[in-house]
């Protein structure tokens, strides 16, 4: 198994390093995860181009499918868990449900995080809305400069 770091305990957030995202789960004991997900079980992406997605409970080599996976609690910093058992029990009551899917605001780590911490987060949502701010800044900005080295060109053109 391509675990890094330590083995996941019930109740902890699994990310899953998938070629141009990250999938997440929650640990719930036995080698299982609970995640949400496509029909399949193996890729949240393919309902970014849907608007439902199903909550499922498959076994952690299943979901890895070959790739790399980790515990990742990077929000208890600044929000508090739920105690494990409170967090496993309502994964396990989620499974089966289709859900509505949204890249920006309802994917799979936001279902994830919001069963840990009662509230939805998603850094890759967050980066991806940074990447997307500071490269039209970027374009601006080049604009910009072309427009204004346009302009003293055509200047001295006209003397």
């Amino acid at each position: 198994m391509p675990l890094e770091g330590p083995s996941p305990m019930p109740g902890d957030l699994l990310e899953f390093d998938r070629p141009i995202y990250q999938h997440w789960g929650v640990y719930v004991g036995g080698g299982y995860v609970v995640h949400f997900t496509d029909q399949e079980g193996w890729c949240s992406l393919s309902s970014a181009f849907g608007e439902k997605a199903v909550v499922r409970k498959d076994h952690i080599e299943r979901v890895a499918a070959g790739c790399i996976y980790r515990v990742n609690n990077k929000y208890d910093k600044n929000s508090s868990p739920f105690p494990p058992g409170k967090i496993v029990r309502a994964a396990l009551e989620k499974v089966g449900e289709t859900l509505d899917y949204s890249v920006t605001s309802a994917n799979c780590e936001h279902f994830a995080t919001e069963l840990r911490y009662g509230d939805r987060f998603s850094d890759q949502v967050d980066n991806a809305i940074t990447a997307v701010e500071v490269g039209a800044g970027a374009v601006a900005i080049a604009v910009f400069a072309g427009l204004l080295i346009h302009s003293m060109r055509s200047k001295r053109h006209n003397q």
